[in-house]
C-alpha cells in the first residue's frame, strides 16, 4: 500500500542514477520492391564527390575533393520501409542507485521515488505521457528528415503479432498532443501497461514512405561520430551491418545496411514537454530532459532551478502525478539519466552508473 508523506528534502544524495525505460531498437532501413511487400536491406554507399567549396576564406580553390557515404533507395524500389521495436519497462525497476552520505536521508529520498511511482501508476498523468509517446510513434515524428521529404508516410503498429493501429502518419500533428484517435490511445494503453510492470507490452512499428517520384531516393539515415575523421572524408552513417572494409578501393561500394540509431528514435518519441516555460512562445514540445535542455535552440528552458527536474526531484512527495510537474517527472523517469544536488558525479562504465564524491548530508524539511 503507497503511504502519502509531505516530506521533501532541501538537497538531495549526490547521485540518484536511474536507468532509461523507453527500450527501442535501430530502426533498420528496407526497400519494399513489388506489391508482395518483399524488402531487400537499404544499403550506405561509400563514394567520392567533387563539390565546391563555400567558406569565406576558400580564396581561389573553389574545389572541394572528398569521400562521403549516402543512402539511397533501390532503382525498384516502391518504398522505403523503416522498421524498429519497442517497449516500455516498469517505473519500478527505474531507480537504481541512490548514493549519499546519510544513510537515513538517502533512504528516505528513496522511498520518495518509489512513494511517487506508485501513485504515478494509477494516475491519468501516466495515461496522458504513454498517449503523447504513441502520437509520437503514430505520426511518425521518429523518422526525422524523412518524414519531411515524403508524399505519403503510411505507419503501422503490431502488438502481441496483431496490428493494432494503421495510419496516415502525415495527418497526424507532431507539435500538439490534442484529438487523439482511437488508434493512438490504442498504443498508448500498451505503453503505459509496460510502464506499469506488463512485461508482455511491446510494439513493432513499421513505416512505410513514398517520396512521388520513381528511381533512387536518397534517404537519411542516423550520421555517424568518428573521433578521427580521415581527411577529405566528409560525412560517415550509421549501419547496422557491416557489407565492405572500410579501406576497400573500389570506386563505390556497399558499407552495411542504413538505420537510425535507437537513441535518435528514442529521443524523438519523448519529446513531448510542452509544459516548460516559453511553450506558449516556442509552439513545438521539447525532448524530456531535467533542465531542458534543447539543441536546436541552443538553450536550456528548464536552467531555473525552481522548474527543473534537479528540484522536482527533491520534492516529489509533494507532486500530483495528474500535474504539468507530475507528467514531466514521469517523462524523466522513463528518458533515465543522474540526478543529483550535491557533490560531482565521475562518469562510470557504459551502462554503468557513475562514481559519485562525497555528498552533503540532505535536510529536510515538512510541508
Amino acid at each position: 500500500m503507497t503511504t502519502t508523506s509531505t516530506q521533501t528534502f532541501k538537497k538531495t544524495p549526490a547521485n540518484s542514477s536511474f536507468q532509461r525505460l523507453l527500450m527501442t531498437t535501430d530502426g533498420g532501413f528496407f526497400n519494399q520492391i513489388g506489391g508482395s511487400y518483399e524488402r531487400t536491406p537499404l544499403q550506405v554507399v561509400r563514394h567520392g564527390i567533387r563539390g565546391t567549396q563555400n567558406t569565406e576564406t576558400s580564396g581561389k580553390d573553389v574545389s572541394n575533393i572528398q569521400q562521403t557515404e549516402s543512402a539511397k533507395t533501390d532503382a525498384a524500389a516502391e518504398a522505403l520501409v523503416v522498421r524498429f521495436g519497442m517497449r516500455l519497462i516498469d517505473l519500478e525497476h527505474g531507480l537504481f542507485a541512490c548514493i549519499g552520505d546519510t544513510p537515513d536521508i538517502t533512504r528516505q529520498v528513496r522511498d520518495s521515488v518509489q512513494n511517487f511511482v506508485q501513485r504515478a501508476k494509477t494516475s491519468q498523468g501516466l495515461i496522458t505521457v504513454s498517449e503523447r509517446i504513441a502520437r509520437n510513434v503514430m505520426s511518425g515524428a521518429w523518422l526525422w528528415r524523412n518524414r519531411s521529404v515524403a508524399s505519403a508516410v503510411e505507419v503501422e503498429v503490431a502488438h502481441k503479432d496483431a496490428v493494432i493501429a494503421k495510419v496516415d502518419a502525415l495527418k497526424i500533428p507532431t507539435n500538439r498532443f490534442d484529438d487523439l484517435s482511437a488508434e493512438e490511445k490504442a498504443v498508448g494503453a500498451v505503453i503505459a501497461a509496460g510502464l506499469r510492470g506488463d512485461r508482455q507490452a511491446n510494439l513493432t512499428v513499421v513505416a512505410r514512405l513514398r517520396f512521388g517520384v520513381s528511381g533512387c531516393v536518397e534517404v537519411f539515415p542516423s550520421q555517424a561520430y568518428l573521433e578521427d575523421k580521415p581527411k577529405g572524408f566528409a560525412r560517415p552513417l550509421y549501419k547496422i551491418s557491416r557489407a565492405a572494409k572500410a579501406d576497400d578501393t573500389s570506386s563505390a561500394r556497399d558499407m552495411g545496411q542504413a538505420a537510425l540509431r535507437d537513441q535518435k528514435i528514442a529521443n524523438r518519441l519523448r519529446t513531448i514537454d510542452t509544459w516548460y516555460p516559453g511553450f506558449e512562445e516556442i509552439g513545438q514540445p521539447l525532448p524530456i530532459e531535467p533542465n531542458g535542455a534543447s539543441l536546436e535552440f541552443a538553450f536550456a528552458f528548464r536552467g531555473e532551478k525552481a522548474v527543473s527536474a534537479f528540484d522536482m526531484f527533491a520534492r516529489l512527495n509533494a507532486i500530483d502525478p495528474n500535474s504539468d510537474e507530475g507528467m514531466f517527472c514521469i517523462g524523466v523517469l522513463i528518458r533515465g539519466g543522474v540526478l543529483g544536488m550535491s557533490g560531482k558525479a565521475k562518469p562510470g562504465k557504459a551502462g554503468e552508473p557513475g562514481e559519485t564524491g562525497a555528498a552533503e548530508a540532505a535536510e529536510v524539511s515538512e510541508a
